[in-house]
Parts: structure tokens; C-alpha cells; sequence
């Protein structure tokens, strides 16, 4: 018996699942850093997740920091960075001159497609190697474990707007 493989009985092993759920992360979070590499030197992870936020439209600031949980003082940061790296712009709330409004340009929309469609085939060559019923295993063990984890379903297609993996749900960018 290989290190992957686990007897049957033990796949009610706390333990057990959750090892393999660590080292399922550790395989995720690998692909994340692979898909980035092309971009990494305008973009960092972080900065990487602000841009997916953005995707859901033109935000206040301090709507922003609240949906990546940082204090706004860090978000304004790496707003900067992405504006200086051509990916965001701010502009003035027409509503109210005292708040900034914050949106993708069409490059920082095209540098989250590309990474995200870069993670997405990544991801698809690993799960051709299972086969089908493996395939079918693994989507109903990790529903159970989204739905588990309050984690709602990604979308079917990478060009709906994603939302930042591992959030509850937040309000789309209606509130400027």
C-alpha cells in the first residue's frame, strides 16, 4: 500500500480525511502559486485576491478591506500598487465627493482571466489522470465538504465573476 492509499476503514478516520485534506491543500495552493508565476512580478497573491474582489464591480475602499478582512490602511496599499501597475483605477464617488470608488481597468479583468483559466486547466489535467469513478468520488466527497464548510459552489465558467475562495458571501458592488 502506496502512502495515498488508505484502507477503507480508514476513510472514517478523522485523522485520516484529514491528512489527506492537507496534503489535497497543499496540491491546490501549488497550482494557485504556478498559475500566478506568469504575472508574479506585477502581482503578488494578495494583491491577486483584490483584483478577483474587483471583478464584481466598482467598490468603496472600505467595502474592499472588510471583504479581504484587512484594515483599510492595507487595502489603500495594495490599491496603490495595482493602480501604479496599470490593473485598477480610483475615481471620485459621484454620489458622494468624499468617498473613492475603486474598479478593475481592462487589463487588471484580463490578468484575473488568464490566471484563472491557467489555475482551471491545471486543475482539469490532474483530474483527467482519475478515473471516472474516482472522478465521481472525489466531486460528492468535496461537495460534502464545501457544503460542510459553508462554502457555495464555484461557477461553471471562469467568466462569471468569481468570488474570493474561503469568504462567506459578501454583497455584490451595489453599495456605492
Amino acid at each position: 500500500m502506496t502512502e495515498h492509499e488508505s484502507p477503507v476503514q480508514a476513510t472514517d478516520d478523522v485523522d485520516a480525511v484529514t491528512r489527506e485534506v492537507l496534503t489535497a491543500s497543499r496540491l491546490l495552493v501549488a497550482v494557485s502559486a504556478r498559475s500566478l508565476a506568469e504575472v508574479e512580478e506585477r502581482v503578488t497573491l494578495p494583491q491577486f485576491r483584490m483584483l478577483v474582489v474587483l471583478t464584481r464591480g466598482t467598490t468603496k475602499l472600505v467595502t474592499l478591506a472588510e471583504q479581504l478582512q484587512v484594515a483599510p490602511s492595507t487595502a489603500m496599499r495594495m490599491v496603490d500598487r495595482l493602480i501604479a501597475a496599470g490593473l485598477a483605477v480610483r475615481q471620485l464617488n459621484p454620489r458622494n465627493r468624499r468617498e473613492t470608488l475603486l474598479q478593475l481597468t481592462e487589463e487588471g479583468r484580463r490578468t484575473v482571466e488568464h490566471v484563472t483559466a491557467r489555475r482551471r486547466s491545471e486543475i482539469a489535467g490532474i483530474v483527467e489522470m482519475l478515473t471516472p469513478a474516482q472522478r465521481v468520488a472525489l466531486v460528492e466527497a468535496l461537495a460534502a465538504f464545501n457544503h460542510a464548510g459553508a462554502e457555495p459552489p464555484a461557477p461553471a465558467s471562469d467568466l462569471v465573476r468569481p468570488r474570493p475562495p474561503g469568504w462567506p458571501d459578501f454583497p455584490a458592488a451595489q453599495d456605492v
